[in-house]
């Protein structure tokens, strides 16, 4: 453990540097120097500077002493409050800390004896000199003397405990450094003392239920005390001392104790729920930062310093339950209490990236890095916002950044492995992924993609080798449909009569020399169309979804009416509370998955619904909006969606529908799902004035349309039911991966596409016609049963 005063010691070094005048306070001039020497990659302009200065000087307005300036005291408090990072400022301007040896904990010469009594006799006495810097922490450190003995006795437990499991081999240590830290505020100021290895203690053995047992001798100890306050600061020490110790179910108990003996305190509440996240019980944290929320609230400027790390680990707790907008809000809360959070910023800029709104996440990505240049993380999250927006040649050279910041960053690796494959750089996208391989041997995903790297890039018997080491790394369906293709490549290139070198193995044909053979052939502009919705299911996980949830949540969800811009009354809810509902609803899913059908959510559905960026919603549209590719029987879907309509204010007294909200329905339907088609059209029905009503029926006609209507929807039935069918040893003769969905035969030259290649056009270049004819074959039975056909026909013609 850092010996207590540690941090203290740096900042007053710090402070001591730059008190030129030596008057006991930084004054604009001074403080001025240190932003610029602990920053020398940036250059600051004069208005950044005085930026900077105006907003701690006001921020800290307590710890100003008139001309003298900012106090050693307030320059402390900043950086509790996260505006710095200690030891980062301490580096950069190359201080030494010469710590007195008698401030380091003397080495155990044996193995401790059961006494704990006679240990302490054992130890330094002096209390500074054994116990991290926020044992005396003016407003968080330990008040009573007793409080003292009872953490002198649990470091010799701890002690204990340490050097039996290391004895044995128990104790183990996990290195996070490679991976994008969450910024996670372990304390009430950002803590630089907590190791980034994550130390995994052996809780089944004997010594363990020991030292468990021991640890509940020193909380009836604390519970004894001879005041409430006393106890209280007797379990909140236990708590913490163990937390420092990676303990973290035994600080839980602590630190809950402590939340019993003072309820409306924040500490233990803070405390209590950093303990759960760490145990990945994010549920429970979330509401323990919510009783912290509430106890700073209602303490007025006691605890208002603190508002902003609670909003943070606020934040990430409800992203570690999936709820990504809802953390983006208290990630802004902070940056707005806080604006320089840098940590806020960055989360704030990876949670937008992680709902798909990527302009904004570049903006608060850049604002924490300009904040801290060295922010390996922030450069990894605004490369891939970058790349997501297409700005490719950017994106790599903030990768790069991240890189040469954190050469282990995997995160960073794999990401620019991936942005080269998408450029058709498949060479230094397989060097990428080697990388991410050498820090994280059992990555498979990174193993399939550097096969697959290094079969674009010619490469292919390494491929296979790569390939057959991700089968032993897992066994998924994916690796073995890669192999597939890696033998039917193989075969094509073996053929004497294969494509040239120089020719595309496929050309892309216009859509009016695709014709259908048959009634039950999909047009392929039509599947085109029906895949990309279909995509949109599969990411939310929608056809899990039964549409009767919907009109279970109409029915019990009561929205308040408010008033647009225009004064039409709506049920408008904000994204956020939208975010709680959509939880409801796929409420199967992992917090991890539930993140990626938001996210696809918000980029296909909210983003044409809230067109002013209000953040507000129309509920009843967006139910009405989501029911037709929801699970559930296809004129259920149709029923629930007219239900949602009338649901709406301006609709919810009758049977029947204004005709120009259900014109506008079937629009802003086709704007989302057809989007090539839908955003003109909804541009031509904003002077729509019509004032007729609608019944279901006359819905349904105006729903089915096939060219103004929802008419794909026979389509995107068609593939829920048979996407997943796969066509025995049947290749794409385009794609060459085994075919799953539907089979599309091309009738003269007997090739066969997947769906895929299919709706994109494409046919392999050696067959080259004037019209391509194909017979789309949902499975190998209809296939089969044609065969038949044709076999049956042929001796009656003949008898002829």
């Amino acid at each position: 453990m850092a010996t207590r005063g540690t941090r203290s010691e740096k900042v007053r070094r710090i402070f001591t540097q730059f008190d030129a005048n030596h008057d006991g306070g930084l004054n604009r001039e001074e403080m001025a120097s240190l932003v610029g020497a602990v920053n020398p990659r940036v250059k600051f302009s004069d208005e950044q500077i005085n930026a900077i200065l105006d907003e701690v000087f006001r921020t800290y307005a307590e710890f100003i002493d008139g001309e003298r300036g900012l106090t050693y005291e307030g320059l402390l408090r900043t950086y509790d409050d996260g505006a710095g990072d200690v030891d980062r400022d301490f580096d950069a301007l190359a201080l030494d800390l010469n710590v007195d040896e008698a401030g380091k904990a003397p080495a155990p010469d044996s193995e401790a004896s059961s006494s704990i009594v006679d240990e302490r006799m054992a130890v330094e006495s002096q209390k500074k000199q054994r116990t991290a810097a926020w044992a005396v922490s003016p407003n968080h450190g330990i008040v009573f003397d007793e409080t003292w003995k009872i953490v002198d006795d649990l470091e010799i437990l701890i002690k204990r405990l340490k050097l039996k499991q290391a004895k044995d081999g128990k104790v183990k240590g996990e290195n996070f450094d490679a991976y994008s830290d969450a910024g996670w505020s372990r304390e009430l100021g950002p803590s630089t003392e907590i190791s980034d290895k994550r130390v995994v203690w052996d809780e089944s053995g004997h010594d363990y239920a020991v030292f468990v047992k021991e640890v509940g001798g020193l909380r009836t100890r604390a519970d004894n005390a001879r005041s409430r306050e006393e106890a209280f600061d007797g379990h909140m020490a236990i708590g913490r001392v163990l937390y420092e110790h990676q303990l973290f179910k035994e600080a839980l108990i602590s630190f809950k104790r402590a939340c019993e003996l003072q309820p409306v305190d924040v500490r233990p509440h803070f405390r209590a729920g950093n303990c759960y996240y760490v145990l990945g019980r994010y549920k429970e944290a979330k509401e323990e930062f919510l009783l912290a929320l509430e106890a700073a609230e209602a303490g007025g400027n006691q605890w208002a310093y603190l508002l902003p790390q609670i909003y943070v680990n606020l934040g990430i707790s409800l992203e570690g339950e999936g709820m990504v907008l809802s953390a983006c809000e208290y990630y802004r809360e902070a940056a707005i209490l806080c604006p320089t959070h840098f940590r806020a910023l960055k989360l704030l800029g990876s949670a937008l990236f992680g709902v798909g709104e990527y302009k904004a996440a570049v903006k608060a990505l850049e604002e924490a890095i300009f904040m801290k240049p060295d922010y390996a993380d922030a450069h990894c999250d605004l490369a891939s916002a970058l790349h997501a927006m297409r700005e490719d040649e950017r994106a790599i050279e903030v990768f790069q950044k991240a890189i040469d910041l954190k050469p282990g960053h995997i995160d960073a690796l794999y990401n620019l492995g991936g942005l080269y494959m998408d450029l058709g750089r498949f060479q230094r996208a397989s060097e990428m992924y080697t990388r991410v391989l050498a820090v994280w041997p059992n990555h498979w995903r990174a193993q399939l993609n550097k096969a697959v790297s290094l079969l674009g890039a010619g490469e292919n018997e390494e491929a296979k080798k790569a390939l057959k080491e991700a089968l032993k790394m897992t066994n998924r369906v994916e690796l073995h449909d890669a192999i597939s293709h890696l033998k039917q490549l193989q075969k094509k290139k073996n053929k004497p009569n294969g494509d040239t070198p120089e020719e595309s193995p496929f050309v892309i044909v216009e859509p009016s020399k695709f014709k259908t053979v048959g009634d039950k052939t999909t047009v392929r502009q039509e599947l085109a169309s029906a895949l990309q919705i279909r995509a949109l299911q599969k990411v939310a996980r929608l056809s899990r979804c039964n549409v009767e949830l919907l009109k279970k949540e109409m029915s019990e969800h009561d929205v308040p009416v408010s008033y647009s811009g225009t004064g039409v009354p709506e049920k408008s809810i904000r994204k956020p509370n939208l975010e709680e509902i959509l939880r409801k609803l796929l409420s199967f899913l992992k917090p991890d998955t539930f993140q990626g059908a938001v996210k696809a959510i918000n980029e296909r559905i909210l983003s044409v619904l809230d067109e002013n960026g209000s953040g507000r919603l129309d509920l009843g549209m967006f139910f009405a909006i989501l029911a037709p590719i929801c699970g559930g029987p296809p004129e259920r879907r149709k029923r629930i969606a007219f239900d949602a309509l009338l649901w709406r204010p301006m609709n919810e007294d009758g049977a029947n529908l204004k005709k120009v909200d259900a014109t506008r329905y079937i629009k802003l339907l086709r704007a989302v799902y057809v989007p090539s088609q839908g955003v003109s059209e909804l541009m031509e029905v904003r002077g729509d004035v019509d004032t007729s009503m609608v019944s279901f029926s006359e819905f349904l006609v105006m729903f089915d349309d096939p060219d103004w209507g929802f008419g794909i929807m026979p389509t995107l039935v068609k593939l829920e039911t048979g996407d997943r069918n796969r066509h025995g040893k049947t290749m794409c003769a385009v794609c060459r991966y085994p075919i799953i969905g539907s089979r599309f035969k091309e009738i003269k030259s007997h090739f066969n596409l997947c769906n895929q290649c299919y709706s994109e056009g494409k046919v392999p270049s050696t067959f080259k016609q004037e019209e391509y004819r194909f017979k789309e074959y949902g499975n190998e039975g209809e296939a089969m049963k044609d065969k038949c056909t044709c076999f049956n026909l042929q001796p009656r013609n003949e008898s002829r």
